[in-house]
């Protein structure tokens, strides 16, 4: 089939190279924008991005959360934030949650948090663009976005209309690994966006009696495919059941963080220079 000319919805490399960036709000500010992405769903990736957010925020960061998954949305539950966004002549404000970090979600718009959001590609798109256009991001050091799993519409509006500074893949022990992080890398190396690492989350368990580590999902091939693609293993992040209940009681805030979360920040930190 020939070139329809439409470069918005292609993801094709053909024709005169054109940015199809989006400007953000004239009143914005913002450092770093840090994709989370996952192959699949079930896999942690927006309790991974709600982690990081609480994590760059201790070490003395501005950070933000711009919720991509605009039919899935979960990060106002993560940190028990409610309400409608408000706004001012400026553009829209975010909400803030309890230890001032800034979010975005669809659920800021809906009039019940359980309705349902029943839009069609395009206009998804166009909700993710308006979300970096529309709001006033003041003094962001990190601004973490939290994609839908796979490699449809709404990362590819990240890709493109977005200034993305890295991805950090996150993923799960199981025999899909391989073909699940090699599908998010490969997409981001045909968006040319750097890709900053791979997060192993649910890696395992650790007796509270013992302390002994128990592959709940059987043995990590995380070290094989990660080097597959020339990425390294940023972290190996346990199943701790007090991250969910603080998860369920919208306080991920409150929560001590895995240690092993030191290296992802770390690497965060080395990026904004």
């Amino acid at each position: 089939m020939g070139c329809s000319h439409n470069c918005d919805s292609c993801s094709g490399g053909c024709g005169e190279p054109q940015s199809l960036q989006v400007a953000a709000n004239q009143y914005s500010s913002i450092n770093k924008v840090i994709g989370v992405v996952s192959g699949k769903g079930g896999v942690g990736k927006s309790l991974v991005t709600s982690m990081l957010a609480v994590a760059m925020n201790r070490k003395g960061y501005h950070a933000a959360i711009l919720d991509a998954d605009i039919t899935g949305p979960s990060i106002p539950k993560a940190f028990g934030v409610t309400g409608q966004l408000e706004a001012s002549e400026e553009g829209i404000l975010p909400k803030t949650s309890e230890t001032g970090i800034d979010m975005v979600s669809i659920n800021f718009l809906l009039a019940h948090p359980d309705d349902p959001v029943i839009y069609r590609g395009p206009i998804i798109a166009e909700t993710v663009k308006q979300f970096w256009s529309d709001v006033v991001w003041q003094d962001v050091d990190y601004m973490f976005v939290d994609m839908p799993p796979g490699t449809g519409d709404v990362p590819l509006t990240v890709f493109q209309s977005l200034p993305v500074d890295g991805i950090l893949v996150v993923t799960s022990p199981q025999d899909l690994v391989s073909m699940i992080v090699g599908k998010a890398v490969k997409m981001a190396k045909m968006m040319d966006i750097p890709l900053l690492g791979v997060i192993e989350n649910y890696s395992y368990l650790e007796c509270p009696d013992c302390g002994k580590k128990i592959n709940v999902f059987g043995q990590s091939r995380i070290d094989e495919v990660a080097a597959e693609y020339g990425l390294p293993v940023l972290a190996r992040l346990p199943i701790d059941p007090r991250l969910s209940e603080a998860v369920d009681a919208g306080n991920i805030e409150g929560v001590k963080l895995p240690d092993t979360l030191g290296g992802v920040v770390s690497g965060l930190e080395a990026l904004r220079g």
